[in-house]
């Protein structure tokens, strides 16, 4: 039911692939990535404003012109090289003792288009066409999107004898994230996944939707083109790495506020009474222990706020997500906070920054108020997407990020 194919993949040689991989277009702003990059990074191609002095603005055509130069000139340098042959590879990540094992492969639009690649995200177009844009220029998947799969207890095995061998890149980068990778060759082996996925129902897009949605438009505008498209080429699959469900994990996302909407703080705590049970922890960071359980930064003081029971609809699976009652009771109710996605009065916060950022962010003065949220969990994002719902704007956080540059699917 899945459509799943092995590719010959771009890469580093051994000795660079450190050097080379980098971490995503969409989580350093342009100083960031300058300031990070090395001379093999693959950021002067996902990120390729950075060459210019001043940086450029990222949309310009210049700039889309210098990824395509850049990626030529690091294959010419021998920075990255084609594989002769197709293969599947294997993608593990380490953090905090934790090791997760992706497979590396190449999906088909035409899953995405009709429902198998299920999201549970919205995407906006603006963002769509800048990824197509680079998808285009390129006539290649720079960075892969991260997918999740049913569990399967043959795939496992598959993974776990794969990565008894030694690993084809092995490091540790700066962030203290553990990268590993191992090229899959036997072909039994590689037909076999094939087979595998093409009996699984679905996949889930983790993180990367519009990555994810550009590719399979790209793929759609090539078919269009080609009268004698068979729906076998290459353009038609794009780079994914593809985790088990039962291993990801998914971590908070977190809101802070500017203003309390006309209020004081004493006035706003007395407003939550009505829909949460309100207990100050002090001035101790206070995390968050269970579902529909909030912890809030106020004045110096953690506070916890349980929502009271028929706040919320445990039935319904847009409804039960405390982003859901936090955005109802909250962030729309008392603050006035119609549109997370438009709302200047709002930011978000990723977890892995910790609830100390949250502090942070109140202390310094620029936000008035922080809330803590408990995480989604897999089950939770599958049972969503499987409904067709989509969850609310910055719901999930999955960590670490995949590092871009280890593998490059071309559509040629």
């Amino acid at each position: 039911m899945v459509k799943i194919k092995p590719f010959k993949g771009i890469r580093p040689p051994k000795e660079y692939a450190s050097e080379v991989a980098s971490r995503p277009y969409d989580v350093l702003n342009s100083v960031e990535a300058k300031k990070e990059a090395g001379e093999k990074s693959l950021l002067h191609i996902i990120k390729p404003e950075i060459d210019f002095d001043p940086i450029a603005d990222e949309h310009e055509q210049k700039v889309y012109d210098k990824a395509v130069e850049n990626f030529r000139l690091w294959q010419e340098k021998g920075w990255l090289k084609k594989d002769a042959e197709e293969y599947y590879y294997v993608y593990a990540q380490t953090m905090d003792g934790r090791t997760q094992y992706g497979l590396v492969a190449c999906c088909h639009f035409d899953d995405y288009l009709t429902g198998k690649i299920k999201k549970h995200e919205l995407t906006r177009k603006d963002k769509e066409e800048d990824r197509m844009k680079h998808v285009r220029n390129q006539n290649a998947n720079i960075e892969p999107v991260f997918f999740s799969h049913p569990a399967n207890a043959e795939i496992d095995a598959i993974v776990a004898s794969v990565v008894k061998g030694e690993p084809e890149y092995d490091f540790t980068a700066a962030d203290g994230f553990g990268h590993h990778f191992w090229v899959i060759k036997d072909r039994a082996v590689i037909d076999r996944i094939t087979d595998i996925f093409a009996n699984m129902p679905a996949l889930y897009v983790a993180d990367g939707h519009h990555r994810t949605a550009a590719a399979a438009l790209v793929g759609s505008e090539k078919m269009a083109q080609n009268a004698a498209h068979t729906g076998k080429e290459e353009y038609c699959y794009f780079l994914s790495v593809i985790f088990p469900e039962n291993q990801l994990k998914i971590i908070d996302y977190n809101r802070v506020v500017k203003d309390l909407n006309g209020m004081s703080a004493e006035q706003f705590v007395k407003a939550l009474d009505d829909d949460f049970v309100v207990t100050c922890e002090g001035e101790a960071i206070a995390r968050p222990s269970a579902l529909h359980e909030f912890t809030m930064y106020l004045g110096g003081k953690w506070y916890r706020l349980k929502a009271r029971e028929g706040r919320y609809d445990d039935s319904d699976p847009i409804g039960v997500l405390d982003v859901t009652i936090l955005s109802n009771l909250v962030l729309d109710k008392l603050l006035g906070i119609k549109d997370l996605r438009t709302d200047k009065r709002i930011d978000f916060v990723g977890g892995i920054r910790g609830l100390g950022e949250l502090e942070k962010r109140v202390d310094d003065g620029g936000m008035a108020v922080a809330f803590a949220l408990y995480p989604v969990s897999m089950k939770q994002l599958v049972d969503i997407a499987d409904s067709g719902n989509i969850m609310p704007p910055k719901t999930t956080w999955f960590e670490p990020k995949l590092r871009s540059g280890l593998v490059i699917h071309s559509l040629e």
